[in-house]
């Protein structure tokens, strides 16, 4: 009878241990490395984008000043990092606001588009993460595009 009883009570505190918690599903910040990728990234991208002649002249004054640059750069990231799932918070002008009169076509949002896959590739970035990024701002272009 006691053994049955111990066997009852083991039955029922094992049956009241919490489950193990199923892995959490890394958030597309984690997998594309976290702030520090998203920044080399970024650099690449900025530098690419200010070596293309199709597109370079909408970035000149940016990249003219240091420290407009350097400001222009964080926006970026911290965009980026938010759009991904990140811990960054975007502060910066809504896309319509700040492309407004720009004159920015089709053709120059695709090379812009093409300047950071570019950026992506060259840093190895797998194919999923590439696509759900790009998923992620593929929405602003209704907003940058005038034309």
């Amino acid at each position: 009878m006691l053994k049955r009883i111990i066997a009852s009570a083991a039955l029922v505190c094992v049956t009241l241990l919490p489950l193990p918690a199923a892995p959490k599903e890394k958030t597309l910040y984690q997998k594309l490395g976290g702030k520090k990728a998203i920044t080399a990234v970024v650099d690449e991208f900025v530098a690419r984008v200010a070596a293309d002649a199709r597109i370079n002249s909408f970035f000149k004054a940016t990249a003219s000043d240091p420290m407009r640059l350097a400001s222009f750069k964080k926006k970026l990231v911290d965009q980026i990092c938010e759009a991904s799932g990140g811990p960054c918070k975007y502060m910066g002008k809504d896309m319509k606001s700040a492309h407004m009169g720009m004159g920015v076509s089709g053709s120059d949002f695709g090379a812009l588009v093409e300047d950071l896959v570019g950026a992506l590739d060259k840093f190895k970035v797998g194919e999923a993460e590439k696509n759900a990024l790009l998923g992620a701002l593929g929405p602003m272009k209704k907003d940058i595009v005038e034309k």
